[in-house]
């Protein structure tokens, strides 16, 4: 469900490195994207963004093996980190400004690159790209390996980079509740529980804290299903625990409400127009609710600006130019 208030980027008093906004029922974005970065930019194939709660944007580009970065406010980067990773599909930066990178498809590990010493450092070595990568508020570093249908996980804390454990999946591809499909984009939340994109079974998994077993959220085999995913890529959740889910094949975001799913933006099929996406990957909120999506097959970012006056409760429609698509089956 798309929730609450207007206090964005505020979460249960935790200090995130991301935003989780709170949303009104009503809640809508401007389905015409504007472009933050095209392909000069981020290159081709962009896959991997974040926001933090500074508003500082990080997005990483495939093809010059670095990460750009913008200042809130900023037209143009403000800083380009360049690095010996390549193929990154994924990134996180933490609250201390750590920026942790997949670099596992040609070098099979995840790289740390430090805020206080600007030097990269190797935190976790995996045989599979990490197409999910997460730090919870324990320090313990999460990747989301495609090839090998697992979500693995270690304690930053620990010295032994090897010190990998499961969070998720038996490593054989399967439909079980304790396997998984090709995961893609993950999300730890307080309570440690773990959401998977579970990209080639066409839905979400949840796996809580402790438990080897996933409850399917999102997609037909789901307990209340009211929605046909379609290999999806990311999940994240609001504040109030609401999933946005980006449904790469159907090239929508999606989010889920008292009355089921419903389509957010990219409601108008597959293609390069303003108010649509093509194969998009990743989704990240600003601090004041706006959407950033990695439009990986047009080559660009796209932000769509979230429409404040449709969580104005003097207000019983919705403003001219806007729609809401509901999707019960």
């Amino acid at each position: 469900m798309l929730f609450h208030s207007k206090n964005h980027g505020e979460a249960f008093g935790f200090s995130l490195s991301f935003n989780q906004p709170k949303f009104c029922p009503t809640a809508i974005w401007n389905f015409n994207g504007i472009t933050f970065a095209d392909q000069s930019v981020v290159g081709q194939y962009p896959a991997a963004i974040f926001v933090n709660t500074n508003n500082t944007i990080y997005v990483a580009n495939p093809e010059s093996n670095a990460i750009v970065i913008w200042q809130e406010g900023s037209i143009n980067p403000t800083k380009i980190i360049h690095g010996d990773f390549a193929g990154s599909s994924f990134l996180f930066v933490t609250s201390n400004g750590d920026i942790y990178i997949d670099d596992s498809y040609y070098n099979h590990q995840v790289q740390k690159w430090s805020a206080e010493t600007n030097t990269f450092v190797t935190v976790m070595n995996v045989d599979s790209s990490c197409w999910g990568l997460f730090v919870d508020m324990n320090d313990t570093l999460y990747c989301s390996m495609l090839d090998h249908h697992q979500v693995v996980k270690r304690s930053l804390n620990d010295p032994l980079i090897i010190s990998n454990r499961v969070a998720a999946g038996t490593g054989i591809e399967g439909s079980a509740s304790n396997q998984l499909g090709g995961p893609r984009g993950i999300f730890v939340d307080i309570n440690f529980d773990l959401y998977v994109a579970d990209w080639h079974n066409y839905r979400v998994q949840l796996f809580q804290s402790g438990e080897s077993n996933g409850i399917t959220v999102a997609g037909i085999t789901s307990l209340n299903p009211t929605i046909i995913l379609h290999q999806p890529t990311g999940v994240i959740l609001d504040a109030e625990k609401y999933l946005f889910i980006v449904d790469q094949n159907n090239h929508r975001i999606v989010g889920s409400g008292l009355n089921g799913f419903r389509c957010l933006v990219g409601c108008y099929g597959e293609g390069s127009q303003s108010n649509q996406l093509n194969h998009p990957t990743s989704l990240n909120f600003d601090r004041y609710g706006n959407m950033f999506v990695t439009d990986y097959a047009n080559h660009r970012i796209q932000k769509f600006q979230y429409v404040e006056e449709s969580c104005d409760k003097d207000k019983n429609e919705i403003p001219d130019g806007f729609r809401i698509q509901l999707f019960n089956s």
